[in-house]
């Protein structure tokens, strides 16, 4: 289920204080500069949404219903990037400049993520963020129906997933969402 970001009440009423300017030094051409940082209700309301859909996605892939591995690795993304960009808005980072900026991709999303106070150091993810960037290629094969070789060896992602989640969920203090009793 995708929820929601609730709308704030007001403009003035519990504003966080805003974000100091960050502008990271690019390595190796990786990172374009980022803009000024501004926290705001409605930024971390977002975040808080966006947090709680990675975790709705990640409840395909916590219960392994993936059979084919394009499409794990494809969902697998999705709640990656959530999480981090969950991260990123939470600090001040503007949706349209990820959006542009970031894109799909893995690696820029968790530099961002660290430079700005994350801290996740995965060699795991770090190790699968390649494979992961842009994660679509996994969703929508070329022209011609062939999508990239999947790797020989991958991490196990589940626990992988669910750590990332825990940690960005324990740095931005945002909950994990209940989960509902399944009815049958």
């Amino acid at each position: 289920m995708i929820h929601e970001a609730t709308r704030t009440r007001s403009k003035g009423a519990g504003m966080m204080p805003p974000a100091p300017p960050f502008a990271p030094t690019p390595s190796r051409g990786q990172l374009p500069l980022a803009p000024v940082l501004e926290r705001s209700c409605a930024r971390r309301a977002l975040s808080k949404t966006r947090y709680s859909n990675a975790e709705s996605f990640f409840v395909a892939i916590e219960e392994r219903l993936f059979s084919d591995t394009s499409d794990l690795l494809y969902q697998t993304g999705i709640v990656a990037q959530l999480a981090l960009t969950s991260h990123l808005l939470d600090v001040g980072f503007d949706d349209r400049w990820c959006a542009r900026h970031i894109g799909l991709h893995i690696g820029k999303a968790l530099a961002y993520s660290n430079a700005t106070g994350l801290n996740y150091q995965s060699a795991a993810l770090e190790r699968l963020a390649p494979v992961l960037s842009p994660y679509n290629v996994w969703r929508n094969p070329d022209f011609d129906g062939s999508r990239p070789p999947v790797p020989t060896s991958l991490p196990e992602i589940p626990p992988l997933l669910r750590e990332l989640l825990d940690h960005v969920g324990g740095v931005t203090g945002h909950p994990r969402p209940r989960r509902r009793k399944a009815h049958g």
